[in-house]
């Protein structure tokens, strides 16, 4: 049965449930609501949440554990003879997933029979795949089929198995909250203490989150590299990866990439750093309340635009502007409209209500003590800017460029359109460059099987990226916290 089906039905339980319960309690105080301990509507909820936390619960659970327990199922059953020289057990077990969807779609479009998913005939199954669009490919071997027929089997039972459990354990729970509404059940207490199991269970779910966006990220790269060289990985200066031999002959080198976007970072640093803070520095200190409730908003309206946005305007407007001013028909520096420029630009404009809102904030903050007594000693306004305020806001200001750093080193969409895709070591902002998460992209989009080194080397990519942000964001929130500590 489909997942949401079977959502659907759990959720018709649990409504049944909720009238059944109220009913029950109802009923028992002879239909006066007076004699109840709690509200009707609490035994009514109580059932409702008896049946929904036991049953999504378990559906949850058990459709994160079964593609695990099949997968190292059916891995001990492949024979160390069916892995390639080269290979891995994590690709083959690719190929078995690859294969067993492509039986699941010959049964759905009608060219093969749920009798003939379990034949053995490695050409025959292979004649009948490709009548429906799907293309085994020459490296599939008789036991990774084989192996890919055993997958479909265990999921198939494993999904009946799931339907009954997750159905069960619905309808006990509804029966056991109807059974015990009566008029002394203290139903208000129990559905206050299980909101607040649940409660806490919705604020554990980001630090669950970011845990296993962690443990994928090492288990991945952990895989990548039992694949290829991390010292290769880390020192060599050619990004050239090759869809062929399973990356035997792929020269994946982190430094171009780490260059080009933490050059295309610099750039759009200079860019936002003086606008967002001279802007900051305006709204905060010179402008009169009208104008700051009117450009402070329209300023942090550029932080809603999408990022897609953002980078069709540097394709579209700012490419052109400075192929015009740099191209060969002037001095000869830019030959195409994508450019380490270009996106820098464009980032920097994006990342501008970043900086200003955060460092407007934070000079607010400084005590308005510190510019009396500054005007107390004969200082001008712009002296009191230059030698209180700002030296006070200083660390502050660091923050908020230090969390700006960290936005521009994870933009994707302005740079897959604004800097190109060339992988290269240059000191020249006018020549087309790439960034680690635009690679992340293209790495993970094609026809290259999931468990190589060309699609893994994302995962490696990613984790690299991670841990540079997130030391960026830990200096960045110690040193704003250290100042806020200091001030109030």
């Amino acid at each position: 049965m489909p997942v949401l089906w079977l959502v659907l039905i759990v959720l018709a339980i649990a409504a049944v449930g909720f009238v059944l319960g109220r009913g029950r309690a109802l009923k028992s105080a002879d239909g006066d609501s007076r004699h109840l301990h709690s509200l009707p509507s609490y035994y009514g909820s109580n059932a409702a949440m008896k049946v929904l936390v036991p049953a999504l619960g378990l559906l949850v659970l058990w459709l994160l554990a079964q593609p695990l327990y099949i997968d190292n199922r059916v891995s001990a059953t492949i024979p160390e003879s069916a892995i390639a020289e080269g290979s891995t057990i994590g690709l083959v077990m690719a190929d078995v997933r690859r294969v067993a969807e492509g039986l699941d779609t010959a049964v759905a479009e009608g060219a093969m029979t749920m009798a003939e998913t379990v034949a053995i005939d490695f050409t025959a199954v292979r004649d009948q795949l490709a009548e429906v669009g799907v293309a085994l490919g020459a490296n599939v071997s008789a036991e990774t089929l084989a192996a890919a027929q055993d997958y479909r089997s265990y999921t198939s039972t494993g999904g009946l198995l799931m339907t009954i459990a997750v159905l069960l354990v619905a309808l006990v729970g509804c029966g056991w909250a109807v059974r015990e509404s009566n008029k002394e059940f203290r139903a208000r207490n129990v559905v206050e203490r299980g909101v607040l199991v649940l409660l806490i269970a919705a604020a554990s779910i980001a630090i669950l989150t970011t845990v296993g966006i962690v443990l994928s990220l090492v288990f991945q790269t952990y895989e990548f590299f039992t694949l290829y060289s991390a010292l290769d990985f880390f020192t060599l200066l050619e990004w050239a990866p090759s869809f062929s031999g399973r990356g035997g002959a792929s020269s994946l080198g982190l430094l171009p990439l780490l260059w080009g976007t933490l050059y295309i970072s610099v750039v759009a640093l200079l860019v936002a750093v003086p606008i967002g803070l001279f802007a900051a520095i305006y709204l905060s200190e010179y402008a009169s309340p009208a104008v700051r409730s009117f450009a402070k908003p329209m300023l942090e309206v550029l932080a809603g635009i999408p990022t897609i946005v953002y980078g069709l305007f540097a394709l579209l407007t700012i490419g052109p502007i400075l192929l015009n001013v740099f191209g060969d028909d002037t001095v000869g520096w830019m030959q195409g409209q994508r450019a380490v420029m270009t996106a820098g630009i464009a980032m920097g404009i994006m990342l501008i209500p970043f900086v200003s809102s955060l460092s407007d904030d934070i000079i607010n903050a400084v005590p308005q003590a510190m510019r009396d007594g500054s005007y107390g000693l004969g200082a001008t306004k712009s002296e009191t800017i230059k030698q209180v305020v700002l030296p006070a806001a200083l660390p502050g200001i660091v923050g908020a460029i230090l969390l700006a750093t960290s936005r521009a080193i994870g933009e994707t969409m302005i740079v897959v359109l604004g800097a190109g895709a060339a992988a290269r070591l240059s000191l020249n902002p006018f020549e087309a460059m790439t960034t680690v998460t635009a690679k992340i992209v293209s790495q993970l989009t094609g026809d290259s099987d999931f468990a190589s080194p060309e699609a893994l080397v994302a995962f490696a990519l990613g984790m690299t990226l991670f841990i540079m942000t997130l030391g960026l964001n830990v200096f960045a929130l110690y040193i704003v916290r250290k100042y806020r500590e200091q001030y109030e």
